[in-house]
Parts: C-alpha cells; structure tokens; sequence
C-alpha cells in the first residue's frame, strides 16, 4: 500500500502535498484577486473556521484552499513532514 503525504492545513483539515502547486500570503492585491475569481468560480474552500486567513494553498486543480496558518508554519510543516498541531498556531487570531 502506497502512503500518501498530508499536509494539515488547520482544525483537521488536510490537503495533498502532491497537488499543491503553492502558498500565498493572503494579504497582496494578487491574492485578494485570485480569491475572489475562485469564489465566483465556486473553486473556494474556507479551511479557517472563522479564522483570520493567512495563506492561500493553489492546488494543481485551480482550487484554492483558506488557511489560518502562516505560509511559514505550512512550509515547515511539508518540509518535516511533520503534521502536529501547535496550539499557538491554530489558536492566535
């Protein structure tokens, strides 16, 4: 059986490391525009749980995942494979 790497996005939610093609950070001009065609497009998944969203994940099939953690703390989290979730990381708003 094949092991397939996660990456938690926050509250439990996870996203498949093999179809990220990148992280943002949520607050350019860009970003605020790609995520308002992705709403438009219904390609929009809000992962932040009422949070304070910081990054934006660019999946390989135009979807964009909301997450409340920092593009950092995601990069991190890949690069250890490492899927633990700290308080301060979820909990800060």
């Amino acid at each position: 059986m094949s092991q397939f790497s996660v990456l938690n996005v926050g509250f439990g939610n996870i996203v498949m490391v093999s179809k990220i093609v990148g992280i943002i950070h949520s607050d350019s001009a860009s970003a605020k525009r790609i995520r308002n065609e992705a709403k438009s497009n219904n390609s929009l998944i809000d992962a932040t749980q009422g949070k304070k969203t910081r990054s934006i994940i660019i999946t390989d099939s135009n979807h964009l995942v909301l997450s409340n953690l920092r593009v950092e703390a995601l990069t991190r989290r890949i690069e250890s494979r490492d899927n633990s979730v700290a308080e301060e990381e979820e909990e800060k708003d």
